[in-house]
């Protein structure tokens, strides 16, 4: 009798264990389908233009001063690409450059020099942009005063840049190019739209000294077949100041996003 108890009870035990291990799994998806009801799926929470976009850097064949053993100089390797001009049209290539070093007597600093072999307007690292010609825009003002406009075409769109800010004072300057105006702007703004778009704000300046925002370069750098800008937008007569905008970084709703700034300082 009493092995038939002890057989009994055995086989009860191992039933109940069976059972448990079976339900554990049905809990525990269910408590998992119950957390993930909760949340947003993965692509809501993300936005894939942020996740992608590339941390591009620029440079320009200047002149920078070192802080310590740190210059912005050591950053360029022969992996860099350099968007250059040669006999009117652009292209990008490897970068093909020298570094020499100097010295500041404003600073009392250290200096390195990048110069580069080629007619360049920026030198851009940490990117997968195809080397080759690039498709561009003529342009046919460099600077947009306030309420003027800039149209142009690229593709089958046309594209306007307008600006906005307040008019301090207007004077005739000469420069290289003759004599042309100059206007004291403060809270500057420059928006671009294309066709009948909203318009984006993509550049905001509160004031500048001696300087204002020159438009450098449009064209196809990232080859996306739509046109990419280089502003140069030195705050200070003392300063070298480029802005890249890329058009395939832009976010959901945007013509051009800022892919990459150098600031450049050589007061004394």
């Amino acid at each position: 009798m009493k092995k038939t108890i002890l057989i009994f009870l055995s086989f009860a035990v191992i039933t109940s264990c069976k059972d448990k291990a079976q339900d554990a799994p049905k809990k525990s998806l269910q408590h998992q389908k119950e957390v993930q009801s909760d949340n947003k799926p993965a692509d809501q929470e993300l936005n894939p233009t942020e996740e992608t976009t590339e941390h591009v850097k620029i440079l320009l064949p200047k002149e920078y001063r070192g802080l310590g053993k740190e210059n912005e100089v050591n950053e360029l390797t022969n992996n860099w690409l350099d968007l250059y001009q040669k006999n009117g049209k652009y292209y990008v290539g490897k970068a093909d450059y020298a570094i020499t070093r100097g010295y500041s007597e404003c600073s009392g600093d250290s200096t390195r020099i990048i110069n580069s072999k080629n007619n360049t307007i920026v030198l851009i690292g940490n990117s997968r942009l195809t080397m080759g010609e690039v498709k561009t825009v003529k342009i046919e003002k460099n600077k947009i005063w306030p309420k003027e406009k800039l149209k142009f075409h690229f593709g089958n769109e046309e594209y306007t840049l307008r600006a906005e800010g307040k008019v301090l004072s207007s004077e005739k300057v000469h420069t290289d190019e003759g004599e042309e105006l100059y206007q004291n702007v403060k809270d500057y703004k420059l928006y671009l739209s294309a066709n009948d778009a909203p318009e984006n704000l993509f550049l905001e300046e509160e004031s500048f000294n001696d300087t204002f925002v020159e438009l450098l370069f449009i064209g196809d750098i990232d080859r996306d077949g739509k046109p990419d800008f280089i502003f140069g937008a030195n705050r200070d007569y003392e300063e070298d100041r480029v802005i890249l905008y890329l058009s395939s970084q832009a976010k959901k709703g945007k013509l051009i996003k800022k892919a990459a700034e150098i600031a450049i300082q050589f007061d004394c």
